[in-house]
């Protein structure tokens, strides 16, 4: 062998050495598992990423939550503790890094995190991603073991602890850092679910940490404008300098049980609302920082994203210096994995807290004494316009605003001429699909009309004789599965109200779906031809709301199974045109 050959090959031997000591290893630990509820025996299969509800639907071992009235059959679920295991190997590629770690990319919510029996983490955060060091407790062979405490009754302790003052909310909820929907909201179930809901990787490297290196921010070309004008204050989006009118809806997650929403689901959905015309969705603050999936698929469809923070409609305890702090965190972990898509235009603090605080008779409902009234608005300001916009600001430079709506609620005159609008005078109040005409706002980021969704879709979660019955409708308010299926306090009362002013009298269940969803359909085009046909004054349309996460009569154009109602072809006929 020539000196010159040995020496080649010397080198090449030096750099895959070098090569294999500083690659970084990845291994997916989303296989292998089984759960049991805590304390028992009899560990059975799980599915990870998954949920409780559907490890056990999967063992049927509870009833299909979505049919009939069943809902009701699996509370019992959210108020156990549960336990999930898998065993796992870690070789010498994984052994002999520098650094090795367990990454928990979500955990749904309070959960403890065992490796080979050692506690190394108290999780509290849906919303956050954990990486917990480990090389120091692996072996060639281990066990990650991990409790899901129950959520729900964690938030009934916070609540009790902090008696006798009140953080309004109509439940408990916003003691935890986690889906909000999932408490019940006027459109979804009570379904609070447990689990582990995205990846578990064990993370093994030399140097810095591959997995903390991130994206920088995407460039932004799309500005808020908000500016004293003749009529009160602007609330429009210029791209490149240019006004341009938002066209779209307000963006709830697709599924109560999170991890079954895959990349084709979320492009059914996306490509749908793209075809009907839409350039903008706002994520509700209410629900999830959504997938990647999602961010990428709004990147290449070119439909600008308004994103809430997962906060709505309660005042959360952020004079508690822990909440705080793991706040922080959240919005950290998620800024930072979001900046990188372009299709984000807005950070929004949060959904209608403090409409609600001034509008929503909570100190008349709660007993709030003006000492209390104080510190709760204290409250609000210190997470909402100090420590969120501070986070934000540290990673991104993307504009941010406070809550929706911005400056006032619907019942006010200046709601129609300063900032956004949740314009609820139709629907909520009872005024008539007409009264669109009197309330121009300047940017309408909610509103909208409840319908059932189609035909198909009720044949889904209801039982042949629930379906076939005569009208009259209250009729169907007797019956459970029908019932369970409309969230809405007023739903069945305000549907009836409709129909009656638009002169519907429907004879069969099957009329009184079709006639909702003619009613849904004109208030749609009354409101949207309205704003965008008013010179200027109003420059964004988002309306109430554009998916569901279960089968349900809600204000959705496209209904949980993805089924359009009549309302979508309407709005794409609309947006289509300008």
């Amino acid at each position: 062998m020539s000196y010159l050959k040995a020496l080649c090959l010397l080198a090449c031997s030096v750099l895959i050495i070098s090569c294999t000591t500083n690659r970084h290893v990845v291994k997916n630990l989303n296989t292998n598992w089984q759960f049991s509820e805590k304390g028992k025996n009899g560990w059975l299969k799980a599915s990870v990423p998954g949920t409780i509800h559907t490890d056990l639907l999967a063992h049927n071992l509870i009833p299909e939550p979505f049919y009939r009235s069943s809902e009701d059959s699996v509370q019992w679920v959210s108020q156990k503790d549960w336990a999930y295991k898998t065993d796992f190997k870690a070789d010498k590629s994984i052994l002999l890094r520098d650094s090795v770690e367990l990454v928990f990319n979500g955990l749904d919510t309070y959960a403890d995190v065992f490796v080979n029996g050692r506690h190394v983490l108290s999780a509290n955060n849906m919303f956050r991603t954990w990486h917990v060091p480990v090389k120091h407790l692996l072996r060639q062979n281990n066990e990650l073991l991990i409790i899901f405490r129950s959520a729900e009754k964690y938030v009934d302790s916070a609540a009790k602890a902090a008696l006798p003052y009140v953080r309004p909310s109509e439940n408990n909820r916003h003691y935890a850092r986690k889906a909000q929907y999932n408490f019940w909201w006027d459109w979804a179930p009570k379904m609070i679910t447990s689990g582990i809901w995205k990846d578990i990787q064990l993370n093994a490297y030399n140097g810095p940490n591959p997995l903390r290196i991130y994206a920088p921010s995407a460039e932004n070309k799309v500005r808020l404008v908000q500016e004293k004008d003749s009529i009160g204050e602007s609330f429009y989006f210029t791209v490149d300098g240019k006004p341009t009118y938002m066209k779209g809806a307000n963006w709830v997650p697709g599924d109560v049980f999170l991890p079954r929403m895959t990349r084709e689901r979320y492009r059914d959905l996306l490509v749908s609302a793209k075809d009907a015309g839409f350039n903008m969705l706002r994520v509700w603050g209410g629900g999830i920082y959504e997938s990647d999936h999602f961010y990428e698929l709004c990147d290449s469809l070119n439909i600008y994203v308004w994103q809430d923070m997962m906060f709505a409609g309660a005042i959360y305890p952020s004079a508690d210096r822990g909440f705080l702090e793991n706040v922080r965190a959240e919005i950290r972990d998620n800024v930072l994995r979001l900046r990188k898509y372009k299709c984000i235009v807005l950070w929004c603090g949060n959904n209608e807290i403090k409409e609600a605080f001034y509008n929503w008779g909570w100190h008349r409902q709660f007993k709030i004494s003006k000492q209390d009234s104080v510190k709760l608005y204290n409250e609000y300001v210190t997470l909402f316009e100090k420590v969120i916009p501070e986070e934000i600001a540290r990673y991104d430079s993307r504009q941010y605003i406070p809550t929706s709506p911005l400056h006032f609620g619907y019942g006010h005159p200046e709601s129609l001429t300063h900032g956004d609008t949740h314009n609820w005078w139709v629907w909520v109040m009872g005024k008539p699909i007409e009264f669109y005409k009197q309330t121009v706002p300047r940017f309408a980021s909610e509103f909208g009309m409840q319908a059932f969704p189609n035909w198909e879709t009720v044949e889904k979660f209801t039982s042949e004789e629930d379906r076939n019955f005569q009208m009259p409708a209250d009729l169907i308010i007797q019956n459970p599965a029908i019932r369970s299926h409309e969230k809405h306090i007023r739903g069945f009362e305000n549907l009836a109200l409709y129909l009656k002013q638009n002169g519907f009298q429907p004879k069969t269940f099957r009329e009184y779906i079709e006639n909702t969803q003619e009613v849904q359909s004109r208030a749609l085009e009354t409101a949207i031809k309205t704003q965008m046909n008013s010179n200027g004054r109003c420059m964004g349309t988002l309306f109430w709301q554009f998916n569901d996460c279960w089968p349900v009569a809600s204000w959705s154009v496209i209904d949980y199974y993805g089924n359009k109602k009549k309302a979508y072809y309407t709005v794409k006929k609309l947006f289509s045109a300008k």
